[in-house]
């Protein structure tokens, strides 16, 4: 048996009446353009190794073998479209790409992503959406979701009936936002393995299964009780009962409705978790004694992947803007792409922000606070910060000129401002934030968290205590320590690294 090019060997095995086999170690493709010139292996007499149908019968079985192995490698990524959630899981897309596996998005007809240089190969599908997004603002998030996977289930399950017939039924898995958990039934029926990606931290996700054992009607009459709300949730300091409350969603009902199903892992194999075990250890422990599959913290996925998925366009100027200010000076304010604000709370945060004398930087979406921008709140910031509707946030926190975060403490926004080391004050609004900005406060120690009504003296005191003081530049040290543990459990042989590898096997095993 030759390599092709080393076609002397045909004499040899010609002289003395022996079978001689050519393995050609390129593609089949490539093997034939080569053998377009008929004169480099017309005198040849072997057989060439191309393919299992053509191959000598001691190699037939380990080739098909083979062949059947690279078969399913199809990844089908069902994200919820908003931006905190379709961000991680486009990255993870990414991620899975570069890894060799081919990558389906199913969205919805809304808040669609568009290929993109960053994407490509993926596909994209729509899934056949029944309620329009005017039914968002109507209904809220809560009672939107749980409305949107009733209707949808048949949808998605027509989906990857025609993708199954499109791709010759090799898709390995389907992972789905844990908020689109009525994509398990087509998993199910189909008889292909499914996956639960949480984008959220493992501690708020540890919280939504804590809140679901307990009994609700009693939980909520107990928790009037301030040493109830002060009681830490058993084995998992530094929790507590007050961590578990909603809050900023709605009514209470249909939001237990929701984590009922959120956390009822039905067939999944697995859960992904966009954490890091140096951040979230415990929780993850917590995770994995619990829930009885394997559990994967692979994040943050951001630097293992960096993938551009902005539903809103970045202004680029604001990073000129940037390049005047001095080291370390800037506080950077973004509240994330939901949350809305009073005009009095923006009003206080201006004359805060102006007094305190610190330059900043102010992302103001469209629409994010609840009446017209007002004129006098234009000048005082014209003076001292400079505002973009919204920011190429990594760029930014990488920037020399960025000293602190003020954050709305969304889970991508927060892994964001570890690994760059960036500190931050703490605003959280609803959801998870409150249980993300107890762990920045009170675990990591890397920020400042602002509770109850905002007013200007309390806004002053932040900015200053975390750019120009002390206690600021302590919690800077603490977030660059943190930020090399971050960036070295995605590195070979880290937690995250590790993390991934498992789930590239799972995703490669028959």
């Amino acid at each position: 048996m030759t390599r092709e090019f080393m076609y002397f060997a045909e004499a040899v095995a010609k002289e003395f009446n022996l079978p001689n086999v050519i393995f050609s170690t390129t593609s089949a493709t490539a093997f034939g353009c080569r053998s377009v010139s008929e004169k480099f292996y017309a005198d040849l007499n072997c057989v060439v190794i191309e393919k299992a149908s053509s191959a000598p019968a001691f190699l037939n079985s380990e080739v098909k073998q083979m062949e059947k192995k690279q078969a399913k490698r199809r990844i089908v990524l069902v994200p919820v479209t908003l931006q905190g959630h379709l961000t991680p899981f486009m990255q993870l897309g990414k991620a899975l790409s570069l890894k060799g596996f081919s990558i389906t998005v199913a969205q919805g007809q809304f808040n669609r992503v568009s290929p993109s240089q960053d994407f490509p190969g993926f596909q994209f599908v729509t899934i056949p959406e029944s309620l329009p997004e005017s039914e968002l603002k109507r209904l809220g998030s809560v009672e939107f979701t749980i409305k949107r996977n009733k209707i949808n289930e048949a949808s998605f399950k027509d989906c990857i009936a025609q993708l199954l017939m499109q791709h010759g039924n090799d898709i390995a898995c389907i992972i789905y936002d844990e908020f689109m958990y009525s994509c398990e039934a087509a998993a199910r029926e189909f008889k292909i393995p499914c996956v639960i990606f949480t984008t959220t931290s493992a501690t708020s996700y540890v919280s939504r299964c804590v809140l679901n054992k307990l009994n609700a009607e009693k939980f909520f009459s107990d928790i009037e009780d301030s040493e109830v709300q002060e009681k830490v949730v058993e084995n998992l300091y530094p929790l507590r009962y007050k961590h578990l409350l909603p809050s900023g969603l709605g009514p209470l009902e249909p939001l237990l409705e929701l984590r009922r199903e959120v956390v009822n892992k039905r067939t999944a194999s697995a859960i992904i978790v966009n954490t890091s075990s140096c951040l979230e250890n415990s929780s993850l422990s917590w995770m994995q004694q619990e829930l009885k599959i394997p559990v994967h913290p692979l994040g943050p996925l951001h630097i293992t992947a960096s993938a551009s998925s902005s539903l809103l366009k970045q202004d680029m100027s604001c990073i000129e803007w940037l390049n005047k200010q001095k080291p370390r000076s800037v506080i950077y304010i973004s509240m994330g792409s939901l949350a809305r604000m009073e005009t009095k709370e923006a009003l206080e945060m201006a004359w805060g922000l102006s007094n305190s004398n610190q330059p900043f930087l102010w992302v103001i979406r469209s629409g994010s606070i609840v009446e017209s921008f007002p004129d006098e709140l234009s000048k005082m910031v014209s003076k001292r910060g400079y505002i973009v509707k919204w920011a190429p946030q990594i760029e930014v926190l990488a920037h020399p000129a960025v000293g602190g975060f003020w954050s709305h403490c969304g889970w991508n926004s927060t892994l964001e401002s570890i690994a760059e080391g960036v500190p931050m004050i703490c605003r959280p609004f609803h959801g998870e934030q409150k249980v993300n900005a107890m762990y920045i406060e009170s675990v990591w120690s890397v920020g400042i968290q602002l509770e109850g009504e905002v007013e200007r003296g309390q806004v002053e005191r932040a900015v200053k205590r975390l750019i120009v003081d002390e206690e600021g530049a302590c919690m800077r040290e603490r977030a660059l320590v943190l930020k090399e543990k971050v960036k070295a459990s995605v590195r070979a042989g880290g937690s995250s690294y590790n993390a991934l590898d498992e789930l590239i096997k799972y995703l490669k095993t028959d």
